[in-house]
């Protein structure tokens, strides 16, 4: 077999469309050819670059800084559940109880012994400054009597750990928690979700990144229309070599009903002048990826795409570089 028909059963098993002799760019056949039994060939396409005045598009998803499983701190049967799917509380307010009959009759026992070591102490620091008493029992007494108060902080502790409460305020998005339930320690009762600020993080290409600053207004597109504003909250100080991106979180300003955490927006930064990198549609894959060609050889690279730019191209926003040859992916 020639080494021409070995290349093109290898670009043929990529689904990379086939090049004639060599990977010379495909032509069409002129009249006096379309009669003869050669396969069509196939498009190829070029990265080029335009100058476009349109905001830069980037998915994302709305998350927020605090976002909690809130988990059984100890074993036992769960007494009652003070708080539903849904609702809203505030930091350290009950959201269910564990049985506590033991606890408290430990705690009980645990501050009578410290009460009476307490007396103890009272009247063994009176004899010692009388004289009628050793040294070495005052101090076995002044011993027993912070041992009794370890005591107590511990059985107050092991109380403590049957109240389970909501570590910031929020809204309960998860409520696992069933009456009369045995739950180990670890096991998840609630989810607490803070329900603001609301934040979206992307990662913006370098050239477009350069100029962001914290405070600088974007918008984000909830759905298929409504429009909310952000802010950039924070910048990234430095570019990921990799990716050619830099990370930036923006913050919603008055997001309304219509914005949910976890939900999937899209934002837009910026309308100024700029050189955009821009391929044919149908050069890039649903899956986000291109087949560049280079040297008769052809690799699979993902790609970040932006905004349609008209003529049925798009925007490419990383892992393609001007004059880059693609060929049409399968899809």
């Amino acid at each position: 077999m020639s080494r021409s028909a070995r290349r093109l059963m290898i670009l043929a098993a990529v689904g990379v469309p086939a090049m004639v002799a060599c990977g010379t760019e495909a032509r069409s056949a002129s009249p006096r050819q379309a009669g003869k039994a050669r396969p069509a060939p196939l498009g190829e396409f070029v990265a080029d670059t335009m100058t476009v005045q349109q905001p830069i598009e980037l998915p994302a998803q709305l998350y927020v800084e605090h976002d909690a499983v809130v988990v059984a701190r100890s074993a036992g049967t769960v007494d009652s559940v003070a708080s539903e799917l849904g609702d809203r509380v505030t930091s350290g307010q009950l959201l269910a109880r564990l049985e506590s009959g033991e606890q408290e009759i430990a705690l009980a026992s645990a501050e009578a012994a410290h009460d009476n070591a307490s007396r103890a102490v009272t009247r063994v620091r009176a004899l010692t400054k009388s004289g009628g008493i050793t040294q070495a029992d005052s101090e076995q007494a002044e011993f027993q009597l912070r041992q009794t108060e370890i005591a107590v902080r511990k059985a107050r502790r092991d109380l403590d750990l049957t109240r389970i409460t909501a570590p910031f305020a929020g809204v309960v998005t998860i409520r696992a928690a069933r009456p009369r339930r045995f739950v180990g320690a670890g096991d998840t009762l609630f989810r607490v979700t803070e329900s603001a600020p609301l934040l979206a993080r992307i990662r913006v290409p370098e050239g477009s990144a350069r100029g962001l600053r914290p405070g600088e207004s974007a918008a984000v597109v909830i759905g298929d229309a409504t429009t909310v504003a952000a802010v950039v909250a924070h910048t990234a100080p430095f570019v990921d070599a990799a990716s050619g991106t830099r990370e930036v979180v923006l913050r919603l300003v008055n997001p309304g009903g219509s914005a949910v955490v976890g939900g999937s927006v899209t934002v837009r930064l910026g309308r100024d002048h700029r050189r955009a990198i821009v391929v044919d549609r149908a050069a890039v894959a649903n899956d986000g990826y291109v087949v560049v060609v280079e040297n008769g050889r052809s690799t699979v690279r993902a790609v970040t795409v932006g905004r349609d730019v008209g003529g049925g191209r798009v925007e490419v926003l990383s892992g393609l570089s001007a004059g880059e040859r693609l060929a049409r992916p399968t899809r």
